[in-house]
C-alpha cells in the first residue's frame, strides 16, 4: 500500500509509521513538528514531509494519492484552554485530510479518543452519550460529527479509533503530557516517590501501543465505517501500576499521594470492545503486566 500518516512523528504515529515501513508499505510521514521529535522517524524508511493540513490544506494535493491515510495528527494536550487553538488544529485538520481522501478515493482511518465518555458509565460503550469535559474532548467529538457526515457520500471507508489510555516507546518527548506509567516510572527511576492523585484507586484502561497499531492496520481493512473502542478491554488502578512498575523496575518507593486540581478528569475509564471486535476484529494482546514488561524490554520505560 502507498500510504500517509499524519502526526508521524509523534507517539502513536512514529510506531504505526514504523510497522508499515517494516511490512514493506510506501510511507509518507507529516508532520508540522510543533509537538514531536524528529528522534522517532530516525529509523523510519519514510518519505518525511513538514505540512500542516489546517494551515495549507492545498499542500496535500502535491503528494499524490494514497490507498490509506492514517490521521494521527492532534494536540493532545488536554489542559489546553485556547479553543480556537484546539478547533482549528484539530477539527479544520481533519476537515481538509476528509476533503482530500473523499477527492482521491483513499480509506481514512483516524484518532479519536475516549476523553468523548467523560464521566459516563463503565465499561465504555460506543452507543453511550458523550460527556466530553474539556475542549479536547469536544474536538474529538466534532471530528466523529464530521465523520460520520462524510460515511454516506465517501467512496471508501472511514474508521474512527476511540483511543484509550495509550502507553509504550516513543512517548518521552511529550514530557508532562505523557502516560501516567511512563511518567511514573520515570520518577522512580530517578529516586522519587511516585506521585499520583490520593488515594489512587482512580481506574483506567491502559492500552499498549503496539495493539494501538494493529489496530489501525485492521480499521485499514474495515468494509464499512463506524467508530470504535480501543483498549486493553480492562481497567487498573493507579496503585497497581505503581506495583506493576516496582515489579519491573525492582523498588520499594511508596505512592505520595496528592489531591486532583483538576476538575475535568475521569475517575474509571475502560473500554467494551464488544463493537471493535465485530467491527474490525480487534483483540488485544496486552494487559497491564504484559505490556508493562514490553516496554521495560525496549528499554525506555521512565528514560529520559
Amino acid at each position: 500500500m502507498r500510504t500517509l500518516v499524519t502526526g508521524a512523528a509523534g507517539f502513536i504515529g512514529s510506531n504505526l509509521a514504523r510497522r508499515l515501513a517494516r511490512d514493506g508499505h510506501e510511507v509518507v510521514a507529516l508532520d508540522d513538528f510543533s509537538c514531536a521529535s524528529f528522534k522517532n522517524l530516525v529509523d523510519v524508511d519514510a518519505d518525511v514531509v513538514t505540512c500542516d493540513p489546517a494551515a495549507n490544506p492545498a499542500a496535500l494535493e502535491r503528494l499524490g494519492r494514497f490507498d490509506v491515510i492514517f490521521h494521527q495528527a492532534s494536540i493532545t494536550d488536554t489542559t489546553v484552554l485556547d479553543q480556537r487553538r484546539m478547533m482549528v488544529n484539530n477539527v479544520e485538520a481533519f476537515r481538509a485530510v476528509l476533503d482530500f481522501a473523499m477527492r482521491t478515493n483513499a480509506r481514512v482511518v483516524w484518532a479519536s479518543s475516549a476523553s468523548i465518555y467523560g464521566r459516563g458509565a463503565a465499561p465504555m460503550k460506543e452507543s453511550q452519550p458523550p460527556d466530553p469535559l474539556n475542549v479536547y474532548a469536544f474536538s474529538k467529538l466534532s471530528m466523529e460529527r464530521l465523520a460520520r457526515r462524510c460515511w454516506r457520500t465517501s467512496p471508501q471507508p472511514i474508521v474512527g479509533l476511540r483511543y484509550f489510555n495509550v502507553y509504550g516507546p516513543g512517548e518521552d518527548h511529550k514530557g508532562e503530557f505523557a502516560s501516567m506509567i511512563h511518567k511514573l516510572a520515570k520518577q522512580m527511576r530517578a529516586g522519587h516517590r511516585p506521585r499520583v492523585f490520593a488515594a489512587g484507586q482512580q481506574k483506567r484502561d491502559f492500552v499498549f501501543v503496539e495493539d494501538v497499531v494493529s489496530a489501525n492496520l485492521l480499521g485499514a481493512r474495515a468494509k464499512t465505517s463506524g467508530v470504535c473502542n480501543v483498549g486493553a478491554g480492562g481497567a487498573w488502578s493507579f496503585n497497581e501500576v505503581i506495583r506493576q512498575l516496582s515489579r519491573v523496575l525492582a523498588s520499594a518507593l511508596t505512592p505520595d499521594y496528592f489531591e486532583n486540581p483538576f476538575s475535568f478528569t475521569q475517575d474509571w475509564t475502560e473500554a467494551d470492545l464488544t463493537e471493535s471486535r465485530k467491527s474490525i476484529g480487534y483483540e488485544p494482546k496486552y494487559d497491564l503486566a504484559r505490556g508493562i514488561d514490553a516496554y521495560m524490554a525496549t528499554g525506555k520505560l521512565g528514560a529520559a
